[in-house]
């Protein structure tokens, strides 16, 4: 005597052994995202994310830096002005007396030592800048706010200490003294002066042109977006490849 056979459950209340078989004809499973490490790898993500991985040191890093850039380019400064006070072109001035009083005047009136002196300082500026730049982008090749700015302001605080040093090594600014000194009718140098205040502007101008340029022909590339899988023919039987 055989038991009696047990009649399979209906179609609706079968259990599903395998991910495919409860599968729509056609069906694909979708592929994994893939992203970009922060080291550059290229790995496996998870699902519905498609932004590529942080590069690159965090902000506080990155404001640290800005900070020692800063303080680097500007002391540069100090070279600047010490070239300007070499470089630069001297303004005669002569002493006289006119009715007891020291007048002092410039000794060549048709002379351009004045313009040569803001030229002089223009153009080492604008050297300052490229070089300054340069080092930073050797350095640091990567762009940010934060750098950008702190070059900029290196700049501007190098060319003011330039200026006043420049200043400071040139001769004394007491001209009606330093006449007397020397006596009527002798010619001396005056004191370095900067006619026109925009050549401050040269050093920051120049090393943000120049950066930018660096960064737009030499920087890092972020990665390209990755387009849509290459697919095959369509599985017919949704799990791997089509039928026969």
């Amino acid at each position: 005597m055989t038991a009696p056979l047990t009649p399979p459950p209906p179609p609706h209340e079968q259990p599903s052994h395998s991910a495919w078989q409860g599968s729509p004809p056609g069906y694909v499973a979708p592929a994994p995202d893939m992203t970009y490490g922060a080291d550059g790898s290229y790995g496996q993500g998870s699902y519905g994310q498609g932004s590529y991985g942080q590069d690159g040191p965090g902000m506080k890093t990155e404001v640290r830096e800005a900070a020692v850039i800063t303080v680097a380019v500007a002391l540069g400064g100090v070279l600047l002005g010490l070239l300007w006070w070499w470089l630069a072109p001297h303004v005669p001035l002569v002493g006289d007396v006119v009715e007891k009083k020291w007048v002092v005047y410039i000794a060549d009136t048709e002379g351009e030592q004045a313009v040569g002196v803001d030229g002089t300082f223009t153009l080492l500026a604008l050297a300052f800048g490229a070089v300054s730049a340069l080092g930073v982008f050797l350095v640091r090749r990567r762009g940010g706010v934060p750098l950008v700015a702190a070059l900029t302001l290196g700049g501007l605080l190098g060319a003011l200490l330039a200026w006043r040093a420049g200043m400071w090594l040139g001769p004394t600014r007491d001209v009606v003294a330093h006449a007397k000194e020397v006596g009527k009718g002798v010619t001396f140098s005056a004191p370095l002066e900067l006619g026109a205040k925009g050549a401050l502007l040269a050093w920051p101008v120049a090393a943000l042109v120049v950066y930018m340029g660096l960064m737009a022909l030499f920087g890092p590339r972020d990665p390209e977006e990755l387009g849509s899988y290459q697919q095959g023919p369509v599985p017919k039987d949704g799990y791997g490849s089509p039928q026969a």
